[in-house]
C-alpha cells in the first residue's frame, strides 16, 4: 500500500513516485513540506511521509490556497530531489523526483 498523510486542511492532493538516477525506485525515502496557510497566512504546520518499496508515497487534505505554494523536499541517505506545487492551479498533482547527490 502507498503511505498516506492527511494534512486535514483541504481537498488537494500530491503523490509522489521517488527514483534514483537509473529510475529505480527509492525505497524509505522522507518526502517534507511546509505549509502556510488561512488567514494571513498565520496557521503553519510542516508534514513527511516516507515512501514505500515502490517509491511512491502521497499527501492529502492539503490547503487550496497556500501563501508561497508548497515546496517539497525529498532525501534518502546522502541523496535529495524537490518539486514544486500551486495548489490553487493543480490542485491534485503527480511527481516523479530524481534523487541526486547533494553538493
Amino acid at each position: 500500500s502507498i503511505p498516506v498523510v492527511d494534512g486535514g486542511i483541504g481537498t488537494c492532493s500530491t503523490d509522489f513516485t521517488i527514483t534514483d538516477t537509473a529510475g529505480a525506485p527509492v525505497y524509505a525515502a522522507k518526502i517534507k513540506v511546509h505549509i502556510a496557510y488561512g488567514f494571513m497566512y498565520a496557521r503553519k504546520f510542516d508534514l513527511e511521509v516516507g515512501t514505500n518499496s515502490d517509491g511512491k508515497a502521497r499527501f492529502i487534505g492539503l490547503p487550496e490556497r497556500v501563501k508561497r505554494g508548497l515546496f517539497f523536499e525529498a532525501s534518502e541517505g546522502n541523496r535529495s530531489g524537490n518539486a514544486f506545487d500551486d495548489p490553487a492551479t493543480t490542485c491534485k498533482n503527480q511527481f516523479t523526483v530524481v534523487l541526486r547527490q547533494k553538493p
